[in-house]
């Protein structure tokens, strides 16, 4: 069985991809949409963190959070959005046959098991993420540019200054800071 490493530093700062199960385009529901905004809050108000960018594509979502500084239990919030999520999600499964593992843990056919996730060192990395959060749309074929996709932090980020409403990192260099 393979033997994950975890960073455990209380106050981190994360980046994470989360991968519906067989990578099953879930989000492009607007009922499946609605209720990762509600789990994600109602997991927020149960083990806080600071969320500073997120962008929803149909079969996954990347997103940073930062842990209070007495914290660095990012699994437990993984394990809440995802179980919340299969217990109020009603619709949007396809019928698909469960494996005898997933049968055994329980598990509903919506999320992969794992997340991946990756510790930001600094404000230069963390400035990379957040782009990297806001162009992935337009890397899929999903839009154009990043202003074009709905269901992604960049508008906030345009409505607080730290991006022009045409931005696109291959064409110019963007100094910008980060935070909530």
């Amino acid at each position: 069985m393979p033997n994950y490493i975890r960073v455990r530093d209380k106050g981190i700062t994360l980046f994470f991809t989360v991968v519906t199960y067989q990578r099953r385009p879930l989000f492009e529901d607007e009922n499946a949409r609605n209720c990762l905004k509600e789990v994600l809050q109602i997991t927020r108000n149960k083990y806080p963190f600071t969320q500073h960018a997120i962008c929803l594509l149909p079969d996954h979502l990347h997103c940073i959070w930062t842990l209070p500084e007495n914290d660095d239990d990012y699994s437990t919030r993984w394990s809440s959005i995802k179980a919340n999520f299969s217990r109020l999600y009603k619709t949007g499964q396809d019928g698909s046959p469960l494996s005898a593992s997933r049968k055994k843990r329980r598990e509903k056919a919506f999320w992969q098991r794992r997340f991946w996730e990756h510790a930001i060192r600094d404000e230069e990395d963390l400035s990379r993420h957040v782009d990297y959060i806001h162009y992935n749309p337009v890397k899929h074929g999903l839009a154009d540019s990043p202003s074009e996709w709905q269901w992604s932090s960049f508008h906030s980020y345009v409505e607080r200054g730290i991006y022009e409403s045409d931005w696109n990192p291959y064409l110019e260099e963007n100094d910008r800071e980060y935070g909530e």
